[in-house]
């Protein structure tokens, strides 16, 4: 049996941020994807403010700041019978991007040592050893590793979040395409976020330059298409947008069908990330397995990037650089206590997010306007009239 100071499960945005906060700790980790390679697929993530001070943190803002425009503004229409009955703009002071996801997994992993990610590392099962209360992990190639720390970055389907005993995630009655459209000769279009509600489609694009743009496609209500494949994922998108102005139509058409990921929109509850034990002896969670939710703020990866953060302040303050790969000296209760402080610190705050989110994405889903005035009702008690407020948010120095 192979022993290993702390394990992190999952080699996306919330394990190798995770990993790097460690490694700028002058603390040691190895990072288990299951996949042949770092999953860099995906299309494009809106990183705010927040997310902004997190990567700053983390040392690669200024490599991602080169491939990606300032976004200025905001604006949100409501579309009914073909015309446009309310808009609401929004300027933006601060540091608003998008940024495509495989750069920032890319930045993200290279900043890592050599043989820090384990490919091909699929965890099975977890049990808590008898003697030391540390986790087992066993891994489907048959080896199993015993950890000091081990932290759950896997995912909506986490296995760890399972041994946590968190309870099952929920599902928006809703899909999400999501894609890159490339433009040789330049898009034209202001460098701005434009979302646009019509009917039981809510759209949206977001420049990442001047020749490339980020855009998504949410139904409402079709629950129906799994989208087999790139070219009927592509199929499925022109027919959600049919009815659209002939712009969005030909950025849909024009898309890099690579780049397409159609998505069951999935949360984890409000009530639950309030009550929910993010900790088991010294195994925890960060990342979509603590805190799945709704892209409506647009703040799963930001939100992914400040737990990473935040943890490793937690585990150093306890732990320091100097126990060596093992963690020898440290104790299951000296760990508890640092997870316990991480929990802590970022409870209110998901809980927050996960508010707001839930919300917003409701008054979007819902066909009744009463129904929709009420979650705007409840927006604004407990939000305030700044429903931005959330992307001023600092995780700390790390």
């Amino acid at each position: 049996m192979e022993e290993i100071g702390i394990v992190i499960v999952g080699g996306g945005i919330a394990g190798l941020a995770t990993s790097l906060a460690l490694h700028r700790k002058g603390i040691k980790s190895v990072v288990l994807e299951r996949a042949e390679k770092v999953r860099s697929e995906g299309a494009g993530i809106g990183t705010l403010t927040n997310g902004w001070r997190a990567l700053d943190q983390l040392g690669v803002s200024d490599r991602l700041r080169l491939t990606s425009n300032l976004i200025h503004k905001a604006r949100t229409m409501l579309i009914e019978d073909g015309k446009k009955k309310r808009e609401f703009v929004l300027n933006i002071k601060d540091e608003a991007r998008c940024i495509r996801r495989n750069d920032l997994v890319d930045a993200l992993a290279d900043a890592l040592p050599d043989g820090t990610i384990r490919l091909n590392s699929q965890i099975v099962s977890i049990q808590e050893d008898e003697i030391t209360s540390f986790p087992i992990v066993h891994l489907s190639n048959g080896n199993t590793i015993k950890a000091k720390v081990l932290i759950g970055c896997d995912g909506a389907n986490s296995i760890v979040s399972d041994y946590l005993r968190l309870g099952p995630i929920k599902a928006f009655a809703c899909r999400a395409v999501r894609g890159f459209t490339n433009y040789p000769n330049g898009h034209g279009f202001p460098h701005e976020l434009l979302r646009m509600k019509t009917g039981n489609v809510l759209v949206g694009r977001l420049p990442l330059n001047d020749n490339q743009v980020f855009w998504f496609v949410v139904h409402m209500q079709d629950s129906q298409h799994n989208g087999k494949d790139q070219k009927s994922i592509a199929n499925v998108t022109l027919k959600w947008v049919d009815k659209l102005s002939e712009d969005w139509k030909e950025m849909v058409k024009r898309c890099d069908v690579e780049s397409l990921t159609l998505t069951h929109l999935r949360y984890r509850s409000p009530w639950e990330i309030m009550f929910g034990k993010f900790r088991r002896g010294t195994v925890t969670v960060a990342g979509d397995a603590m805190h799945v939710m709704g892209p409506f703020l647009g703040q799963g990866g930001s939100a992914a990037l400040e737990d990473a953060v935040v943890l490793a302040r937690c585990l150093a303050r306890k732990l320091g650089p100097d126990h060596g790969d093992l963690l020898k000296d440290c104790s299951v209760k000296s760990i508890g206590e640092a997870i316990d402080e991480y929990v802590s610190e970022r409870r209110m705050r998901l809980v927050g997010l996960s508010t707001q989110t839930y919300l917003t994405g409701r008054s979007l889903q819902t066909q009744s306007m009463v129904v929709r005035i009420m979650f705007i009702v409840l927006l604004v008690l407990l939000f305030g009239r700044d429903q931005i407020h959330h992307t001023k948010y600092d995780c700390g120095r790390l």
